[in-house]
């Protein structure tokens, strides 16, 4: 699937990520299945071992950190628990900026804890960071009454007319639940404004986005919609991403993407079929088609 700005492949993250070059891509972002026996309605299997599954994170982490460039950034969106387990593997080739606690209200408590209500979006860059955009969210305002919920210490006449900076807690990140809001019925998924808003710190438009999952497509839309150039993968759900880009960006998906492929790949004798198929030789029919 492609569009002017991208390209998604109906193919394993490891075995695209194996054949990318190093150090071409400005931010990554990832939303992994978390092991937990989801059932994605896709008949994907969200419950092996937990050492085979750190063991496979561990994999399609270091080589979305090899791809990045210098100054490149990679954000990881994961449970607390293991964002823990992510944070160590990322640091070995990363450095560390932020845990960003997204709120996760509608939860329950389990057990002997506490009751939960955040996850985690790891920030880590390669080295100093090429880009970071300071992004500022409006002052917050009653749904009711539309009066300003704080009073910011008697200082509001001196707070910029743009908004209060973002800061490393995000608290209107609930997952979408309706379905009018979904693209995969009976699934939850990330709000579009979390990875709208990694993009927005961490590129300029003309930059390249990488998402190695692609589930519901949220992250190819923000970088439709904010003229990002993006490259995915998604190997059970890609027609529910077509289905998302073909209806909010018409235009776009009618077309071939406006960069070379090939600057992103290397070309081996023994490479993949699926990535031979982008310089026309035998591709597998589900992967990297065109829209039509």
């Amino acid at each position: 699937m492609t569009t002017s700005l991208g390209a998604l492949f109906d193919a394993d993250c490891l075995d695209v990520l194996r054949c990318m070059k190093s150090g071409v891509i400005d931010t990554v972002f990832a939303d992994p299945p978390f092991n937990i026996g989801k059932d994605y309605k896709n008949g994907y299997n969200d419950k092996v071992s937990h050492a085979e599954y750190v063991a496979w994170c561990r994999t399609w982490i270091l080589e979305c950190c090899r791809v990045l460039k210098p100054g490149g950034t990679f954000f990881l969106y994961a449970t607390p628990e293991l964002a823990v387990q992510f944070a160590p593997i990322m640091g070995e080739r990363l450095d560390f900026k932020h845990w960003i606690a997204l709120t996760m209200k509608g939860t329950f408590p389990r057990g002997k804890k506490l009751y939960p209500a955040h996850y985690a979006l790891l920030y880590y860059t390669r080295g100093e960071p090429r880009v970071f955009n300071k992004l500022r969210l409006p002052i917050q305002t009653c749904r009711h009454c539309n009066g300003e919920i704080r009073d910011y210490g008697g200082h509001r006449d001196k707070m910029n007319p743009a908004g209060v900076n973002l800061s490393d807690f995000w608290e209107d990140t609930s997952p979408n639940r309706h379905s009018r809001f979904k693209v995969r019925s009976g699934v939850n998924e990330l709000k579009l404004i979390i990875p709208e808003r990694a993009i927005l710190i961490s590129t300029n438009p003309g930059d390249i986005v990488f998402d190695p999952f692609g589930g519901g497509g949220s992250t190819y839309q923000a970088a439709e919609k904010h003229l990002r150039q993006w490259l995915g993968t998604e190997l059970y759900d890609a027609v529910h991403i077509r289905t998302r880009i073909e209806e909010n960006y018409t235009f776009s998906a009618a077309r071939e993407p406006s960069f070379e492929l090939t600057d992103f790949f290397n070309y081996e004798d023994k490479q993949d079929s699926f990535l031979r198929g982008i310089s026309g030789e035998s591709m597998p029919p589900r992967t990297g088609t065109y829209f039509s």
